[in-house]
């Protein structure tokens, strides 16, 4: 089972993408869902996880600005980010359950 990410790519400051994130195949989720995000030389860091019971999970850099939104049935996690701003620039990486996907480009300019 693969995860494919969709959504990103470049945009100014100020404006919104939506990241989405689906399995190839069926996925047994025991730990939930998630995003990562690793920004240009720095740490891989959380950005929002939400668990099988429902209990979402932000960075506080992005509380308010970014929705984590997930479709059990589907295997499916998206990520809708609004008032992005340039320290939000990175590769966005989605978890469904243990699996990782690759890895989608965001750039926000100034």
């Amino acid at each position: 089972v693969q995860l494919v990410e969709s959504g990103g790519g470049l945009v100014q400051a100020g404006e919104s993408l939506r990241l989405s994130c689906a399995a190839s195949g069926r996925v047994f989720v025991i730990n939930g869902m998630g995003w990562d995000r690793q920004a240009p030389g720095k740490q891989r860091e959380l950005v929002a996880t939400v668990t099988n019971g429902g209990a979402i999970n932000y960075a506080d850099s992005v509380k308010g600005r970014f929705t984590i939104s997930t479709d059990n049935s589907k295997n499916t996690v998206s990520l809708q980010m609004n008032s992005l701003k340039p320290e939000d620039t990175g590769v966005y990486y989605c978890r469904i359950g243990v699996i990782w996907g690759q890895g989608i480009q965001v750039t926000v300019s100034s």
